[in-house]
């Protein structure tokens, strides 16, 4: 049976009662099939409450009774697990050149997923693709719509608390567009099912650490490409006063068409792709030699990230100089980051990650001249586990908190 949400699980404090629900179904999620001792043991909550709880989900179908587990001795105690077929979540994300869907089972198993190319621009027209790939994965994933429980929506862009408007932070030199259309009240009024809207990279770093990384990791930043930055601190997303913490760069509306290019290396606002294709035609028009020429037949307003990655990687000496620089610019950024925030992981997303061991070895060894020894020497940088689907999966982690919170 579907499960109803009540209410946003975001930025409120948890019942007792929800919080002991997030915490067991979380286990049995990552241990299952489990006994209910082993379930007391690593939830810390006594065998009565543990077993009250469990009894209660089984009661609504969210977990189902299995296989006995072997005993030392007495009776053998009965495992749960997950009933996964018990509700469906939807998840949108929105990369620097795609848009993911996915259709995932209660366990996180992927049931259905979508690609497509993201729209050049940053308009409503945005909001209706997304609403279209929703349409789409409903059409055509097999799923009654009565069983699913939620949908999450992963947008780039300072979303205000109620998913009410979008502004997106324009890059060095351009203004800021704002969208007024409420992105979830336009889910909602489609598809009658709750919504959840979330910042891009709030959602990866969600995504990471709900679905990649060992659950003791709880100080995490996500680099969504430089732009953008997911903050997991105490395993709690830190989004700030109002919703906005995360954007890496300062901006001076009056100084639009004035500040120089190389302000962006540090303080300023970058291109989603580092600046890297901006830099590149222009040593190109300066006659710097390269593959890529041939391979946009000499017109540079034509050239794309993806021709820089694919000349890198078959091992065009510019595009690899072109992208180790990138790596470098966003290394320095990191080393600011790790030495405000001391993290355990810095995880590269949003799509910069496809750049691959070059621009991955570079921000490293930047970290590592620029940071305090003691924290360049202990963090961990790593590629995203999940690409382009990170902001997707994210979305659909925060979804089901919620289904649990509320279970």
């Amino acid at each position: 049976m579907a499960i109803k949400i009540k209410q946003m699980l975001r930025d409120r404090i948890l019942t007792d009662k929800e919080r002991k629900n997030l915490a067991i179904l979380e286990v049995i999620r990552k241990n299952g099939p489990i006994s209910r001792t082993d379930i007391s043991k690593i939830t810390e909550f006594n065998i009565v409450t543990v077993s009250n709880y469990v009894n209660h989900y089984i009661k609504k179908g969210l977990v189902i009774e299995g296989e006995l587990d072997e005993s030392t001795g007495g009776r053998k105690p009965v495992l749960v697990e997950l009933n996964p077929k018990s509700g469906y979540i939807i998840g949108v994300g929105l990369n620097m050149l795609s848009m993911v869907g996915v259709l995932v089972d209660l366990e996180t198993n992927v049931i259905y997923e979508s690609r497509k190319e993201r729209p050049p621009v940053n308009n409503e027209e945005v909001i209706n693709q997304l609403v279209a790939l929703v349409e789409e994965i409903m059409a055509n994933s097999g799923v009654e719509k009565d069983k699913i429980v939620g949908v999450g929506v992963g947008i780039p862009g300072i979303i205000d608390e109620r998913g009410r408007t979008i502004r997106w932070p324009g890059s060095l030199g351009s203004r800021d567009v704002s969208v007024c259309v409420s992105i979830k009240d336009t889910f909602e009024k489609r598809f009658g099912i709750p919504t959840f809207v979330e910042n891009d990279a709030n959602a990866a770093v969600l995504g990471e650490k709900w679905l990649g990384l060992d659950r003791d990791v709880r100080h995490m930043l996500y680099m969504f490409s430089g732009v953008g930055c997911g903050v997991l601190i105490d395993g709690e997303i830190y989004r700030g006063a109002t919703g906005a913490a995360g954007e890496l760069g300062i901006y001076n509306p009056k100084m639009v068409g004035n500040v120089p290019q190389a302000g962006a290396l540090f303080m300023g606002r970058w291109e989603n792709d580092l600046g890297m294709t901006a830099r590149a035609r222009d040593l190109l028009k300066k006659g710097e030699k390269s593959v890529l020429t041939d391979l946009v037949g000499g017109d540079f307003s034509k050239l794309t990230i993806k021709d820089l990655i694919k000349a890198a990687k078959d091992r065009d000496d510019f595009s690899m100089k072109i992208i180790e620089e990138g790596g470098k610019n966003l290394g320095l950024k990191i080393a600011f980051l790790v030495n405000l925030l001391n993290p355990e992981i810095v995880v590269i997303g949003g799509g910069i990650e496809d750049c691959g061991a070059i621009l991955l070895e570079a921000v490293k060894t930047t970290v590592k001249e620029w940071a305090v020894e003691e924290i360049a020497n202990q963090v961990k940088i790593i590629p995203s586990a999940f690409g382009e689907s990170s902001v997707a999966l994210g979305v659909v982690g925060i979804v089901a908190r919620e289904v649990f919170a509320q279970a």
